[in-house]
Order: structure tokens, then sequence, then C-alpha cells
């Protein structure tokens, strides 16, 4: 806990749910820029790629303890007007390997969870958004929504296999071993994709009716074949295992990006950035949501992650300046 730099508790629950925020180290008056932040069950511990620090921050979900992976790159740019740091914005697991997607010089990175020791590197020709390892084919498969495609990697060299394109931006990813599908969402065409793992092809097109906005992230109930959703403001659910109908949605307060569900609990987290509230929300077998707390968190905090004992990691994004995390506690795990 001595690593610590700053533990700052809100003085807020919901039902007895808990919050505070936890500086991140080496920040700045412009924040750290965070976006996909991930648990890692193998290690017990939070991933955070900390953006504008050139670094990916290790965070131990029992002690607290933060340990970093530096030396990654970071480029300034401008962005709508105003100049912005890009670096390490997204991680994923698989095959005994971290994954680091990194916006600053376009590149995925290998890192060992054990010893964080980093490996080699492929830069992509766009810069990558989200990133997903699929078991059954051993490959990474990293979304690149600035030039409309998907790269799919070879998980052990990093070689580019081969490049999938589409009519418009791929955001969110989440893999389907059972079906054998990697699934996606066209943004800007409001639209959620099915491709086969193996033939790459396109095997089903829905339309989850999230508006102009369009849909986010996205995670999946395997057994069941439900697909959550996230638009904006409320959270869905499609019946991938069957015609891909929406089952069910709640409302969860403007500003959702990603989300994070967990299987053995049935529940799913979606942070609001504009609403400042985190959403907790009970899957039913028959695909229908339940809202089980409302917590109140902080403009900006997005992103959900969640450990195995149910605390809730969330990043600020989402244009709010900030260094922190805000971290959620349900009842049990106090």
């Amino acid at each position: 806990m001595r690593l610590l730099a700053l533990v700052l508790f809100l003085m807020s629950t919901a039902g007895n749910w808990s919050t505070h925020t936890l500086t991140l180290p080496g920040g700045t008056a412009a924040g750290i820029a965070m976006d996909y932040v991930a648990f890692d069950p193998a290690t017990n511990s939070v991933w955070v790629p900390a953006g504008i620090t050139g670094a990916v921050d290790v965070i131990d979900a029992k002690s607290g303890r933060i340990r970093r992976v530096t030396g990654f790159a970071t480029k300034e740019v401008v962005m709508r007007d105003r100049k912005r740091t890009l670096g390490p914005s997204a991680v994923a697991f698989g095959g005994g390997s971290a994954f680091i997607g990194n916006r600053g010089d376009s590149s995925i990175c290998v890192v060992s969870p054990k010893t964080l020791a980093r490996g080699r590197c492929q830069v992509l020709p766009s810069m990558p958004d989200g990133i997903a390892y699929v078991a059954e084919t051993k490959e990474v498969w990293v979304t690149t929504p600035r030039d409309n495609a998907i790269r799919i990697l070879d998980a052990a060299t990093l070689a580019i296999k081969t490049t999938l394109t589409f009519d418009g931006n791929p955001e969110g990813f989440a893999v389907d071993a059972l079906r054998h599908r990697f699934y996606t969402n066209i943004e800007d065409k409001d639209r959620t994709l099915a491709i086969d793992l193996k033939s790459r092809k396109t095997v089903a097109t829905w339309n989850p009716g999230c508006g102009e906005d369009g849909p986010h992230g996205i995670r999946l109930d395997e057994p069941r074949g439900r697909l959550l959703l996230a638009c904006s403001a409320k959270l869905e659910v499609l019946d991938v295992g069957g015609n891909g109908a929406v089952l069910s949605s709640i409302d969860t307060g403007d500003g959702v990006d990603d989300i994070d569900y967990a299987p053995t609990s049935q529940l799913a987290y979606a942070g609001a950035a504009k609403a400042a509230k985190l959403t907790v929300a009970r899957l039913d077998d028959i695909g229908h949501l339940t809202v089980v707390a409302t917590v109140p968190t902080a403009a900006g905090a997005r992103n959900a992650a969640v450990t195995r004992d149910g605390v809730v990691y969330l990043p600020h994004g989402g244009g709010v300046t900030s260094n922190d995390l805000v971290v959620a506690t349900p009842p049990a795990a106090h």
C-alpha cells in the first residue's frame, strides 16, 4: 500500500457499495488519457495502459501494489483543434501473454504477465483500438477503426496474417469459442457483426438500434448466446445464439463506452462518464437485465474492469482530465 500515491475517499455509497479514487503514478496536468483496462485472473491484477505516461500500470487486486511496465512510445498529435499525447491504450490476455496496444506508435507489444518483461512488438499500418486473443486459432484480433479494418496477427510472432475491411468503423470485441465467431460493431452504421473465426466471413449482421452514436463495447455470455452491448446511454442484450433480436435493455445514463461482465455471477457493469455513475445489472437465463445497484462515481469514469471479488475499476476518459481510477467495492468485498 506504500506505493499508492493517494487514496481519496469520495464519501459515496449505494446499497453499501463504497467508492474511492486511486491516483496513478506519472500523471500530468493534462491527465493520463486512459481508455481500455482489463483484469487478469491468472495474476489477480488489473492492467491499466496509462497513455501519456508511456507505461502500463499493473495493480495487484489484493494488496493494491502498483508495478509498472515502462518504455512505450508516446506521440503528440492535434485532434479536434487541440494537442493530445497518445500512448498505451489497450490490453488483452491469452496464451500466457499480455498484448498491449499503443496509439503512440501504432504497435502491438507482448508483455509477460508474470515477470512484466517486454517482448516483441509489431507496428500496424493504422492506430490500434480494441484487442482480443482468439485461443482457437492462436491469433490476436485488433480493431483499427481509422481505416475501417481489423488486423489479424499470429499470437506467437505478431506477424500480420490478414486484414478484414468494412464499410465503417469497427468498435468493440468479443470472442465466441462455442459458435466459432468474433463479434464487433460497425459504430457509425449502428450495426453488430458476427465473423466466422476461420473463414473470416461475416455470417450475421444485426441492428441494435443504438441511434446516431452507434454501439460501443460488447461482452458475451457464451453458454446462453447473449451479447451484452453498450449504447451511449443504455445496455442491451442481443440473442446471438438465435436471430440477434434485442431481448432486453436498461438505462445507464449517458457516456457509456466499454463494459465488463462476470459470467459466474451473471453481473454486467457499465460506467457512464457523463452521468457519473456505475450501473450493475444481473442477466437472467432468458436474457433479461435487472438493475441491482447504481453507484455514484465521478465525471469521466467509464470502461469498467471487474475483479474476481466484484471490485470494479473505472479509468477516466472521454475528454475528462484526471490521473485517477475510480474503484467501486461491493458490500461482500469490504
